[in-house]
Parts: C-alpha cells; structure tokens; sequence
C-alpha cells in the first residue's frame, strides 16, 4: 500500500497494473521530450537565434504538423492496448459479486452455495494493534493468486466505485446495472481500497481489502466458510 511522501504508484500486484504503471512512464517520457523541445526553441528565438525567414519557412510548418501526429500516435496505440486488455475476460477461475451499500460491501461467491458476508470497517476504537486505520474491516475478501478472478459489481442505493489500486483496479458500482471487471494477482499479499466515489456522508468509511493466498489457503478458508 501507499505509505507518506510517495511521489509514484504502488507496487504492481496484477498484469494490468504493471501495464499502466509502463505506460505512465511512457507518456511522462514523451512530455519531457515535448517540454524540452519547446523550450529549447522558446530559448533561441528569446536569443534572437532564430530570423524570421527560418520561422516562416515551409519545411518548419512540415514538421511541427508531422510532429504532433506521431506523438500521439505513440501515445494513442499502448493506450488501446491496454484498454483492450482491461476489457478482456477469459475464462475466470473464481466469479465474486462486489455489491455496494451506505456504507459497507457485500461480497458473494457465486460459485459456491451460500458463500456471502458483509465487509463493514473497523472502527479506531476496535482497530487491533498494528492495523491501518480507516483502511482494515472486518471480513476480507479472499482470492486465490495466479488465478483468473472476475467480478461483478454494482450498487444497491447510490452511486459507488470499486476500486483497488495495486491491482489496476476501479469500476463504478452503478444501482440496477451489473459492470464487470477481471484481475490475477501476481503474488501473495494484502491489497487496500476504497469507495472511489462521493456516496454520501461516510464516503470515506468504505474500505476495500483483498487478501491474496495459495489455492489450498483459499481452498480451505472456503470449506470453513461454507460448512
């Protein structure tokens, strides 16, 4: 998770995240390249370097018509790739509904019977030793990593938005319609979120916590949690 004065993003848990983070990087790259061009021209024509001849000539106009289109080219194709890829879900191992509510979740395991729980904050009052304030609640959300998870999310009252930065993941949690999403987490581990969305008076007491384990962690906490 984020922790005070971090400039960047957080580690990438997921594909897509670590596709985003490469992108950003990219484009941040072809800005610099921008910024530094203009202002090394700004510089010559403020050095007088530059005669009117130059600016007006026709193979300038050329280039800085060209010029454009190719950056944005450069930027516009990662940019649909991407899009693409986010878009993309193929054969989940593990379908969750994510539901949204004034102020909590409700998670269900549409594949397994009965498997469905609340997901309320914790208060500061009742907030273990060594747990994030504002950030732990009181029933995680449990994935197996390296696995293909899709997830259903919508709202039951107003607008919410599911969203789980280390995973590259936020979807608008929309009442009477059903968005989808897919993620796989790369490694083991526990990831923060929160209700990305203005959805009332305890908009920021709606955090998200997925917890990523091995197949036979999940495997078991399943069993436990259906029996």
């Amino acid at each position: 998770m984020a922790n005070h004065s971090q400039f960047g993003f957080q580690d990438a848990s997921s594909p897509i995240m670590e596709e985003l983070i490469e992108f950003h990087d990219h484009a941040l790259m072809v800005a610099l390249a921008i910024c530094s061009l203009v202002l090394y021209i700004l510089a010559l024509m403020l050095a007088e370097k530059l005669s009117s001849n130059t600016v007006d000539a026709q193979e300038i106009e050329l280039i800085w018509t060209i010029l454009p289109a190719i950056v944005l080219i450069m930027l516009a194709l990662p940019s649909l790739q991407i899009l693409y890829m986010m878009d993309e879900i193929n054969e989940p191992d593990l379908t969750l509904k994510a539901i949204g509510h004034q102020w909590y979740w409700t998670y269900e395991y549409t594949d397994f019977k009965d498997l469905t729980f609340d997901s309320y904050m914790i208060p500061t009052t009742d907030l273990p030793l060594g747990h994030f304030r504002l950030l732990e609640v009181d029933h995680r959300v449990i994935i197996p990593m390296e696995s293909p998870i899709r997830i259903i999310i919508t709202a039951n009252d107003v607008l919410h938005a599911w969203a789980v930065p280390a995973l590259g993941v936020k979807t608008d949690a929309i009442p009477g319609r059903l968005n989808q999403t897919s993620f796989i987490t790369t490694r083991p581990g526990i990831f923060y979120g929160q209700c990305s969305e203005i959805c009332g008076a305890n908009h920021s007491y709606m955090p998200i916590v997925v917890e990523s384990t091995p197949l036979t962690h999940f495997e078991h906490w399943s069993s436990l949690m259906t029996s």
